[in-house]
């Protein structure tokens, strides 16, 4: 792991360092730190990102959001008329269970917060119909302890979704990845596991997985960018090799079937330290 000495002893008071720097503000905004939290919360709730998760949603019922930070899959998912359980073991007004209480209050949205972290969850078996983990299965300190947790408390047909989880390819890639996050210098905290772990994780913990979305399949993975975007960096990244040929790339990766089978060779030659993953799985009946 990581061992460099960090500027900030706690989240918080890395976030509002980071709120407070005028060259940050595009990344505070991207991250949802910004406020009113309201306002962050419905934003994520409008984006593209949310957009292709609820595509996934096959219930509402009973939800738990882990790892729920300020509660904006939290504001989300209650949103999409689910009952909400956030469980986040930060007490912070800003980026933890406090700012998720007054957003709940604010809103009048069926959502309730317990401290607490995944790998030791204090529910019932079989008491939700969703888990739902936005970047929090990387943070686990044990990745098939928490995986287990989280089938052990859904109903059977339930759905465990996962979202952008960081991949590395092998284990000397992990410092790299953390010298490249830009918020893991301040506080630390961030890791990455090789999709291998994820999978087998999610597999011994009994749940089936229904499906792996890769770097480029979806915007859970890719967004705050857009399609376009996206594509754009791609063809400027190839123009850089190839002069004259962005246009051309560009054209031809806005077309459905080119991008779709585009996605799927770059992806299999895609070995960014930390680049995202997000899984879909159930609970057998």
């Amino acid at each position: 792991m990581h061992t460099k000495s960090k500027p900030f002893t706690s989240w918080e008071e890395a976030v509002r360092w980071l709120r407070d720097q005028p060259e940050q503000q595009e990344l505070v905004h991207d991250a949802y730190y910004d406020d009113p939290l309201i306002s962050a919360a419905d934003r994520y709730w409008k984006s593209e990102e949310w957009q292709a998760v609820r595509e996934r949603l096959t219930s509402t019922g009973m939800a738990l959001d882990v790892g729920a930070g300020r509660g904006i899959a939290s504001y989300a998912l209650a949103r999409e008329g689910f009952t909400v359980t956030a469980l986040e073991p930060d007490e912070s007004d800003l980026v933890g269970a406090g700012a998720i209480r007054a957003l709940a209050r604010e809103t009048a949205l069926p959502i309730t917060v317990v401290q607490e972290f995944s790998e030791r969850l204090p529910f019932e078996d079989a008491s939700f119909d969703l888990v739902f983990a936005r970047a929090v299965l990387h943070h686990t300190q044990d990745l098939t302890k928490a995986c287990k947790e989280f089938a052990r408390v859904l109903r059977p047909g339930g759905q465990l979704i996962a979202i952008r989880e960081h991949v590395i390819t092998k284990l000397e890639d992990k410092e790299k990845f953390f010298e490249l996050h830009p918020l893991h210098h301040l506080y630390g905290g961030e890791n990455a596991f090789k999709l291998s772990e994820y999978k087998g994780a999610l597999l011994n913990s009994g749940l089936h997985i229904q499906n792996v979305l890769d770097p480029l399949s979806s915007p859970v993975n890719y967004a705050p960018r857009s399609l376009s975007s996206l594509q754009d960096e791609i063809a400027q990244r190839i123009g850089a090799r190839i002069p004259g040929a962005r246009g051309v790339v560009t054209m031809l990766l806005s077309l459905a079937p080119v991008w779709y089978c585009a996605r799927h060779v770059l992806s299999a030659f895609d070995h960014r330290p930390g680049r995202h993953y997000s899984f879909v799985a159930i609970k057998g009946k």
